[in-house]
C-alpha cells in the first residue's frame, strides 16, 4: 500500500468512527514529507494535518486563495518545486475544500468588495476572472491545478501529484486525482511517442515504392512531333516502375533518369523544328512621328 492509499483508508475509517484508525509514518519514510497546497480559508486550520494523519514535521503546508495553480511556470509552481528540491518533499497534494468562498464569489461581488476596500475598478485588470482565478467547481479546480503541476518542467517526473477534496464539516477526503496512476502512465506515454515516431519512419520508407509510371502528363498536343515525343517519354518513364522483387530505380547504376534526360534532349534537337538560317527577319514597322500640340491663343486686346 502506497502513502496516499493508506492516508485515504485511514481517513475514511476515522470518519466512520474507527477509534483505531491511523497511519504509521515509519512505514512510509521513503514517501514523506508531503507537500500540500490548500486554500487560505481559516476553517482548514483545525483540519490539517490531522485529516492526513501525517505528523506536523512531515507536512509542508503551502496556501493560496482557492488553492489555484495558474501556469506551469507560475510562482506557486516554483514554490512547489523548491519545497521538493530543498525541503525534501516526496509527494505533492493539491487539496481543495467544500463550501469554498472563492468558488461562490461572482465577478460583480468581487468588484463590490474591492470598492468597499477603496480599490476602484480602473486600477484592476480587465479580465477579473482570469487574473484572480475565479472558478465555479471545487472539484474541477483541483483537477485542473494537478494537471498544470504535472505538466510543469519544474516538477520532476518522480514526484506523484495528487488531487483531493476535503469536506469542510466532516474532514472526509475525496481522492480526485490519483498521482500514482498518472505517474505510472508517464512511461507508457513516452513509449507511445516512440512507437508513433517509428510508425512515421515506416511510412516514410514506403515512399521508396512510389510508382513514377502512374504519373499522368498533360494531354495538350502541339503538332505531331510533340505527340510522338510525349508518348516516347511516357514509355521511358514507365520503365522506371519498381515491381515486387526488383531493385529500386535509386539502386540502379548508372541512373536511368540521367540517361533518359539526355535522350530527351537528343530527340528534341533531332525532330523538333528549328528556325531556318535562310529565313529573313520580319520587316521593322516604322514608328509614327511625334504628335505636336498647337495651341491657338486670341490676339491681345480681343476677347
Amino acid at each position: 500500500m502506497r502513502l496516499f492509499e493508506a492516508i485515504i483508508d485511514a481517513n475514511h475509517r476515522a470518519v466512520a468512527g474507527d477509534q483505531n484508525a491511523g497511519l504509521h509514518p515509519d512505514d512510509f519514510a521513503d514517501e514523506l514529507p508531503v507537500v500540500a497546497l490548500t486554500c487560505i480559508d481559516a476553517r482548514l486550520n483545525r483540519l490539517f494535518p490531522a485529516v492526513l494523519a501525517v505528523p506536523e514535521e512531515k507536512f509542508i503546508w503551502l496556501r493560496n486563495s482557492g488553492n489555484i495553480i495558474f501556469d506551469p511556470m507560475s510562482s506557486m509552481t516554483r514554490t512547489l518545486a523548491l519545497a521538493c528540491a530543498i525541503k525534501g518533499g516526496r509527494e505533492i497534494a493539491v487539496i481543495g475544500h467544500t463550501d469554498c468562498l472563492v468558488c461562490k464569489t461572482t465577478t460583480m461581488q468581487l468588484l463590490e468588495r474591492f470598492k468597499e476596500l477603496g480599490v476602484e475598478r480602473q486600477v484592476l485588470p480587465d479580465n477579473i476572472n482570469e487574473f484572480f482565478g475565479l472558478f465555479s467547481s471545487e472539484r474541477q479546480n483541483v483537477i485542473s491545478s494537478c494537471d498544470i503541476v504535472r505538466r510543469s518542467p519544474l516538477i520532476g517526473p518522480k514526484v506523484p501529484v495528487h488531487g483531493l477534496l476535503v469536506d469542510i464539516e466532516t474532514g472526509k477526503l475525496e481522492w480526485l486525482v490519483n498521482g500514482y496512476q498518472a505517474w505510472a502512465t508517464m512511461s507508457d506515454k513516452w513509449n507511445e511517442v516512440v512507437r508513433s515516431a517509428g510508425e512515421t519512419v515506416d511510412k516514410l520508407k514506403s515512399l521508396t515504392d512510389f510508382n513514377i509510371g502512374e504519373m499522368k502528363f498533360p494531354e495538350t498536343k502541339i503538332g505531331e512531333t510533340v505527340t510522338k515525343a510525349e508518348d516516347w517519354l511516357s514509355q521511358k518513364i514507365g520503365a522506371l516502375q519498381t515491381k515486387p522483387g526488383e531493385p529500386s530505380p535509386l539502386e540502379a547504376t548508372p541512373s536511368p533518369v540521367t540517361n533518359i534526360a539526355a535522350q530527351v534532349v537528343h530527340y528534341a534537337e533531332k525532330h523538333w523544328p528549328m528556325p531556318s538560317a535562310s529565313s529573313k527577319p520580319p520587316p521593322k514597322i516604322p514608328l509614327p512621328p511625334p504628335i505636336r500640340v498647337r495651341a491657338n491663343f486670341p490676339p491681345r486686346g480681343k476677347k
